[in-house]
């Protein structure tokens, strides 16, 4: 059950499986975005905490320790006792990220869920990482390893809190790394319970620790740190160029980074308008707009053009807008009063650059962070809400003639993160499929991510790929081992 009164628990540093303060003692507030009001102050961890944290992931990670000299069945193991703790704890999880985050209820459980299920896939490869042999010329024999690449430093955003910890963390454990994460500022309640959680679970001391703070310090800390081999990074453009810098002159660190998007969504003449528009609806409205892949672009074709655009007003219209944990609500607040804020502005430019504003558009209530459901129409290119990723809840309907010209716009920016087209004409999904530059097409369906199915993006989008078996590259290494054999008889 939903618990607007969740104890906080934990709000520490979580260094080689204990809770400690920072080394500063410093603390910073987490606040609740739908009344604007802090929920609790978190130690605030910096390059001191982020070295505390690094020395202990270094030594989980040497030779002789317990972690790596454990079966990789074993690591499996402990993925899925972690899971089935979430499991038992999901309505507290909940709450938390409800708190901290403005996910109505039902969304968050979504979350947790689809995070339980990251974790058991996951839990599920910890021994199935192998090498190959090879035909070798010459009295040799060759083979590879996969080892893992030693300590990462992960960096999550606050749009998806849970699951963005769960697609990190499943396929560094399932590899074998040792892992220094920083949370979201914004959000970091659930991630500091999973961390308790996993020294319930058992994993030993120093293969988790989680350091709160800010980007600039903790997160930069861990960016530019000499014996982290790997970072992973979720967020914006503009900080996963300045991540993949601190990457590069510091010790040329893997980097994996899934960044913004300004996903096109194409909707044929031969779709069903009703539904279509239900498609482009959840695809837009998601989280509240604060998702990456959002199909923030909606490309009509003209001859439903109209038609659509009244669906997409009555369903933006009937979205309830409130309480998280008030039954029947679907939309809740922006994060904060940062991101607030610039989505009205996003709006107001909107307005000025001539796109016609058929809904929305205005803050609700006094008290959070809370804006209505927006719709423009008439939206054309050049405009700047054709153009820049808003991370809120506003749909730009674009008018398009031929597929053809749709794809070359779809194309027509620096982001490729994820697509979708709504068509009943298999020749057009394909043709759309193949041409489109992006690293998650949806054909009749939107955000339909799948632990199975690799994800990122092309372009200014990322780097590398999340979920699947993809992920785990990422956290390996491959290591060649050529033997020579006796010579031959």
């Amino acid at each position: 059950m939903a618990n607007p009164n969740q104890e906080i628990k934990y709000t520490k540093i979580f260094i080689n499986n204990q809770f400690v303060d920072a080394v500063s003692g410093k603390t910073f507030p987490t606040v609740n975005p739908s009344t604007g009001k802090k929920l609790a102050d978190i130690a605030e961890g910096d390059k001191a905490d982020v070295d505390l944290a690094v020395k202990a992931a270094k030594a989980a990670f040497e030779r002789s320790s317990t972690w790596r000299q454990m079966d990789a069945s074993a690591r499996g193991l402990l993925l899925w006792k972690l899971s089935s703790l979430m499991e038992r704890d999901a309505n507290t999880l909940v709450s938390l990220e409800s708190l901290d985050n403005g996910k109505p209820f039902p969304n968050a459980m979504y979350d947790v869920q689809g995070s339980i299920k990251t974790l058991r896939y996951y839990a599920g490869l910890a021994d199935k990482v192998g090498g190959d042999t090879m035909p070798s010329d010459g009295p040799h024999f060759s083979y590879t390893r996969k080892e893992p690449v030693g300590v990462v430093g992960q960096i999550i955003p606050w749009n998806y809190p849970l699951a963005m910890l769960s697609w990190k963390w499943g396929p560094a454990l399932a590899a074998g790394c040792t892992i220094v994460m920083k949370p979201a500022e914004q959000t970091p309640l659930t991630a500091l319970y999973m961390a308790a959680l996993s020294k319930e679970a058992g994993f030993p001391d120093g293969v988790i620790n989680m350091v709160p703070g800010y980007g600039p310090t903790a997160g930069g800390a861990i960016s530019a740190h000499p014996d982290i081999r790997k970072v992973a990074f979720t967020g914006s453009v503009e900080v996963g160029k300045i991540i993949m810098a601190a990457a590069a002159t510091s010790n040329l660190k893997k980097v994996s980074l899934e960044l913004g998007g300004k996903s096109p969504l194409v909707i044929c003449e031969d779709a069903n308008v009703e539904e279509a528009a239900k498609i482009a609806y959840m695809a837009v409205f998601e989280n509240q707009g604060q998702c990456c892949i959002a199909a923030t672009r909606t490309f009509v074709h003209e001859s439903i053009y109209d038609q659509f655009v009244q669906k997409a007003s009555e369903l933006a219209k009937a979205r309830k807008v409130g309480n998280p944990f008030t039954t029947g609500t679907v939309h809740g607040p922006q994060i904060d009063d940062t991101q607030y804020k610039k989505i009205l502005g996003y709006i107001e430019v909107g307005q000025k650059e001539g796109a016609k504003l058929v809904t929305g558009g205005k803050a609700v209530g006094t008290e959070g962070y809370f804006i209505e459901p927006t719709i423009f129409a008439n939206v054309t290119d050049e405009m700047t809400i054709a153009k820049e990723e808003i991370f809120g809840p506003v749909q730009s309907i674009i008018k398009y003639r031929t597929l053809d010209e749709a794809i070359e716009r779809a194309n027509n920016t620096s982001f490729g993160l994820a697509a979708g087209i709504v068509t009943n004409d298999i020749n057009k999904a394909l043709t759309f499929s193949h041409a489109v530059e992006a690293g998650s097409v949806w054909v009749n369906t939107y955000l339909a991510v799948v632990n199975q199915a690799p994800f990122g993006g092309y372009k200014q989008s990322g780097i590398g790929r999340e979920l699947g078996k993809d992920s785990l590259e990422g956290y390996l290494e491959t290591k060649s081992v050529t033997v020579r054999l006796p010579s031959k008889v």
